[in-house]
């Protein structure tokens, strides 16, 4: 019997603190004494993260009630809602807006990055590279939707509805007007050979990009 197991559920319950590697690449981004929305936030623990080690004004939005949930009991200000429409904040109402590996899985990923311009003068955005190389692989040898960044999903029960590349994301960034990248940084490893061809060909070794960007 098939069992119905996705992550476009967003629960939390299991998982209230995590801690992942691009986390201190992020925290590294923002000055300390800052003003932070971190939309799609999750369990929080990275809004966390940045209220101990850099002392910021903190906030989130968050879509799922178990990520909610978990946020509160960290003592977070964390609202519930869609972050890729409208948001109930004037311009330039922070120094940072942070959107950590989920503008693949919202519906309208433009209007997100527009709202992040709009309301914060830095943006910083990571996603899972879907040009990496194992996926390319994946698809010319197997011929089917590859999986090795889906997290253990299938095609047909993940979130991840937008799935886009390093070349896509820079792209996107020209469309929307006044933003420029500041700077690209990426997960280094114990092995220079692999960091070389990460810095040198990034669209097809850079696992998941962490970008810096600013409001013109």
């Amino acid at each position: 019997m098939l069992q119905y197991q996705n992550n476009r559920s967003y629960d939390y319950s299991s998982l209230e603190s995590e801690y992942r590697t691009e986390y201190d690449i992020i925290i590294s981004m923002i000055d300390k004494n800052s003003s932070v929305i971190d939309l799609g936030c999750g369990n929080g623990s990275l809004l966390q993260m940045l209220v101990e080690q850099k002392n910021i004004s903190a906030c989130g939005i968050e879509l799922s009630e178990s990520g909610v949930k978990a946020c509160i009991k960290k003592g977070l200000k964390v609202d519930a809602g869609r972050i890729d429409a409208p948001l109930n904040f004037p311009d330039n109402s922070f120094d940072y807006a942070i959107c950590n590996a989920t503008i693949q899985m919202v519906m309208y990923p433009e209007v997100l990055l527009s709202e992040m311009k709009r309301i914060a003068k830095y943006q910083i955005i990571s996603f899972p590279n879907f040009a990496y190389f194992k996926n390319r692989f994946e698809l010319l040898f197997g011929g089917r939707m590859p999986e090795h960044m889906l997290f253990g999903f299938k095609w047909y029960d993940t979130g991840h509805i937008h799935q886009l590349s390093i070349k896509d994301f820079n792209q996107l960034t020209t469309i929307i007007d006044g933003l420029s990248i500041v700077e690209r940084r990426y997960l280094l490893s114990k092995n220079p050979l692999k960091n070389f061809f990460i810095s040198k060909f990034p669209n097809m070794f850079d696992q998941l990009p962490v970008f810096l960007l600013r409001k013109l």
